[in-house]
């Protein structure tokens, strides 16, 4: 800057960008230039041209600046993590600034999966993000995701559940890294290949951690499941949401083998989950002449998604364009705040970034 080491801020004193560079002159009160006086009148018109265009400059700058604050800026967070401004611009304006790796790693998913409402919903994202998205994170959201997938796998080896539901997300992460790594070359992958070569071997450690667990039965002599009425077990037994755990219940005694049989049963799972249309088109019919609804169910689930259900989501604000989870307040300025929300799926959450 021509200012440098002199007092550019003493009253009457002014600079003027000119064709030969910047011009420092006097106001009339002070008494004249500083400078080339008569190369500066030669140029005084020149001086004024640029004089409004910059302006002119300073003002579209302005208007810029207010629209990108309004609309179009990029991923802004508030209140520790707990909500973030989702821009809702076009592609262009979209790029660089909200992506699913600065999402991901504002939200705080750490926290999330220690509540037993929400730790589905993010393992199932963690599943969608192992799948396809992986190399869309940053070298940081990479990591982050690696973090929380190990505070995840700790947990269930702590608490003993969800074990087949984890052993299916490594082993999605395992094969995507396994085709991933092949292509290191290409570069898909943040970081060096030995990263990710440890990383895969800490992932066979945890599926080999999980395949050693051994479930004991509590010493407990009271009430057992069994031995509630028939009623009972059917009814708990129908608030199970996956057929697998069925099969895996009818396992445990003969007279729950029976239970899980039930076709009522199977046929309330097929209708949860799937629609009349897709039930037609799948139809099996047993020996007996009825409809097959337990080899139907397992049929249907090949060739269609079951039914998501999370205790708790991620919500968006459509007026206000916040993302946040449920009970989780926003300064909404809509009048109805509470009709303006819509519950986001973990799919829904990753084509929110999508551009």
């Amino acid at each position: 800057m021509p200012f440098l080491g002199q007092d550019w801020r003493s009253p009457g004193q002014s600079w003027v960008k000119t064709a030969d560079g910047w011009t420092r002159f006097l106001d009339e009160k002070s008494g004249g230039y500083v400078g080339d006086i008569s190369s500066f009148c030669k140029k005084e018109d020149h001086n004024k041209e640029n004089l409004f265009n910059s302006l002119n400059y300073d003002v579209a700058a302005k208007k810029r600046k207010k629209d990108l604050l309004n609309n179009k800026a990029k991923i802004q967070y508030f209140h520790q993590e707990k909500w973030i401004y989702v821009h809702k611009g076009s592609t262009k304006e979209r790029h660089g600034y909200c992506t699913l790796g600065e999402a991901f790693n504002r939200l705080d998913f750490s926290s999330a999966i220690l509540d037993s409402r929400r730790f589905n919903y993010v393992v199932r994202l963690l599943e969608l993000i192992a799948k396809s998205q992986l190399t869309s994170l940053s070298g940081i959201a990479q990591k982050n995701y690696m973090n929380i997938l190990e505070k995840v796998v700790q947990k269930v080896l702590e608490d003993q559940q969800n074990i087949r539901l984890i052993r299916e997300l490594l082993q999605t992460l395992y094969t995507s890294l396994c085709t991933l790594v092949q292509r290191v070359g290409k570069s898909v992958l943040v970081g060096n290949i030995n990263m990710w070569v440890h990383r895969m071997e800490t992932i066979l450690h945890w599926q080999q951690q999980l395949n050693n667990i051994q479930i004991t039965r509590p010493a407990f002599k009271g009430t057992t499941f069994t031995d509630l009425p028939l009623c009972l077990q059917l009814n708990i037994m129908q608030r199970l949401s996956d057929g697998r755990d069925l099969v895996s219940l009818g396992q445990v005694a003969p007279d729950l083998q029976v239970l899980s049989e039930d076709r009522l049963l199977w046929k309330k799972l097929c209708q949860y989950h799937f629609t009349d249309r897709q039930i037609r088109k799948r139809l099996i019919l047993s020996d007996k002449g009825q409809l097959d609804w337990k080899k139907m169910y397992f049929k249907l689930i090949r060739c269609y998604p079951r039914k998501e259900q999370y205790g708790d989501t991620l919500q968006l604000c459509r007026h206000c364009h916040i993302l946040s989870w449920k009970g989780t307040d926003h300064p909404c300025t809509a009048n109805n705040p509470e009709t303006c929300s819509t519950s986001l799926s973990p799919q829904d959450f990753i084509n929110l970034f999508r551009f």
